[in-house]
């Protein structure tokens, strides 16, 4: 109303039917409010400026699903995803443009010259906040929808470049099973992220409940590289992506891990202590699985390094028969073969190992020369190379000299 009245006072001062006074009055007035509420729409208008600008980072996105590509999708989850970026007939893409150009209306009080008449004789900012508000009201709640969509038709079109990168991947067969029938089966396994020149694939077999895969080894010979494999598989198996394998079949499982633990100085965490919390971690969602009625996945690298051997085999005993007892299945690895020889786990044993070599009258440096095939093997490992290694980086007795 003091925007009307404000011009139209104007007007009639302009055509001499009124006089300077009242037109005065209403400028004053619009300059007593702009003044009083001008430093809280202005932080309003920045705080709305910047977050819009994060916005239309997806804007170019929206744009595409609104046109002919999201008309066009035939599959009824992919239809539903893109009705989910319209409210009320108008699209994601629409409502960010319209929000765009009433925050390019809210930059205008940036040029003093132009906004100094306009919030004078029209309080600007005042009918731009309310446009705002409008907004929020109307499409501010289905934010969040229209990035949940978006994030998931996102991800379905990483899984299907994936697919497509990858032909020679295999899609799993993922299905419920009754509890003691669970395993997790797959031929061929690699790990997704090495190139085809390196990855050797292996078949794997975890389960039934109430066993344990464990994974023995020299260093460098691929135990972690086998854990972080099944892991990453599954998860993309569960996705309801291609898997790096010749097949893979598994029942819905949640999967835990205990890998590359870090301790952290500025939390004051120490190894060992680290180590426990992620194992916690595992515990608990074994825990939860079971109460649940579902299957934990658990892969645990070298556990409990951070203490001493006698410690470490009592505190993995307590750990892995817990998880048993939970109906959790998982994989293992270690440099303790004594594990295998534990009584309360011996029966859920199931041994596997990787193993290096030395090429016959190869030598670098004057050193064999160490190589790995690896090459998953029943059983426990009978090599171990630590010592070699330290001879071919020359820290062994040679290398090091005569004591002093």
């Amino acid at each position: 109303m003091l925007a009307v009245a404000t011009v139209a006072a104007g007007g009639l001062v302009l055509a001499d039917v009124l006089q300077l006074w009242p037109f005065l009055l209403l400028i004053a007035v619009n300059l007593t409010l702009s003044h009083l509420y001008g430093e809280r729409m202005g932080a309003t208008f920045d705080r709305v400026s910047a977050r819009e600008g994060e916005f239309q980072l997806y804007a170019g996105v929206f744009r595409v699903l609104a046109g002919p590509a999201g008309r066009g999708f035939t599959s009824p989850r992919l239809r539903r995803l893109a009705e989910d970026l319209a409210t009320e007939g108008i699209s994601a893409a629409a409502a960010l443009d319209l929000l765009h150009r009433r925050v390019v209306l809210s930059d205008s009080r940036r040029a003093t010259l132009l906004h100094t008449p306009l919030q004078l004789l029209l309080l600007w900012d005042f009918h731009i906040l309310a446009l705002l508000e409008r907004w929020q009201r109307d499409f501010g709640q289905r934010a969040r929808r229209w990035l949940t969509a978006l994030g998931e038709l996102e991800a379905l079109a990483a899984l299907a470049g994936l697919a497509h990168d990858n032909p020679e991947w295999t899609f799993p067969q993922v299905a419920a099973v009754a509890p003691q029938e669970v395993r997790i089966e797959g031929r061929g396994l690699g790990h997704p992220l090495l190139p085809d020149s390196a990855r050797v694939p292996n078949d794997v077999t975890l389960g039934p409940p109430g066993t344990f895969l464990l994974v023995t080894g020299s260093n460098m010979s691929g135990k972690s590289t086998l854990l972080r494999s099944i892991g990453v598989n599954v998860v993309l198996a569960q996705m309801g992506g291609p898997v790096c394998a010749e097949s893979l079949r598994l029942p819905p499982v949640t999967v835990a891990t205990s890998i590359l633990i870090e301790d952290s100085l500025a939390d004051g965490v120490s190894f060992f202590m680290a180590e426990l919390l992620r194992i916690r971690q595992v515990v608990d969602a074994a825990d939860r699985a079971a109460a649940e009625g579902g299957t934990l996945l658990y892969l645990l690298d070298e556990i409990l390094r951070g203490t001493n051997t006698r410690e470490r085999q009592i505190a993995v005993r307590r750990v892995l028969t817990h998880l048993l007892a939970k109906g959790a299945l998982g994989a293992v690895s270690t440099h303790d073969l004594e594990l295998a020889e534990i009584p309360e786990l011996a029966s859920a044993v199931r041994p596997v190992h990787f193993r290096e070599s030395f090429e016959p009258g190869a030598e670098r440096e004057g050193k064999p020369v160490m190589t790995f095939d690896y090459k998953l093997r029943p059983g426990v490992a009978t090599t171990a190379n630590a010592l070699k290694l330290l001879d071919l980086v020359g820290l062994g007795e040679e290398g090091m000299g005569p004591a002093s």
